[in-house]
């Protein structure tokens, strides 16, 4: 992996949650993820036996990979050792994702929710 030097004057990121990651620097590797069942109700009423990922088939089934059948051919000139940033400011970093400044080798991130709405029928 090739190194460079990150230089951050300021950065400010109010919020940093649910597998994310705000990095200044280099990493090899990055493997977020972040599972999520969210029921939200009209009526407050709980069964007991809620929650359970494994009978939602979105939190099993496989993520497809996008295939590259081609040849890709990369060139960079960086002129300069050093990744400058004078301001950075963000509101949010979240649901498996990444604020990076700096050299990764490999990110793997994934996000599943599955939102449930359930209302009074009148």
């Amino acid at each position: 992996m090739f190194k460079r030097t990150s230089i951050v004057k300021d950065a400010r990121v109010i919020t940093v949650s649910d597998s994310s990651v705000f990095e200044i620097g280099d990493s090899a590797n990055m493997k977020l993820r972040n599972n999520v069942l969210a029921v939200q109700r009209q009526a407050e009423l709980f069964f007991g036996n809620e929650g359970n990922l494994n009978d939602y088939p979105l939190f099993s089934r496989p993520i497809p990979i996008p295939q590259i059948n081609e040849n890709i051919s990369v060139t960079r000139y960086n002129l300069s050792p050093f990744i400058r940033v004078n301001h950075i400011s963000i509101v949010g970093v979240a649901s498996s994702s990444v604020l990076h400044i700096g050299s990764t080798g490999i990110i793997d991130a994934e996000a599943r929710i599955k939102h449930i709405r359930q209302l009074l029928h009148r």
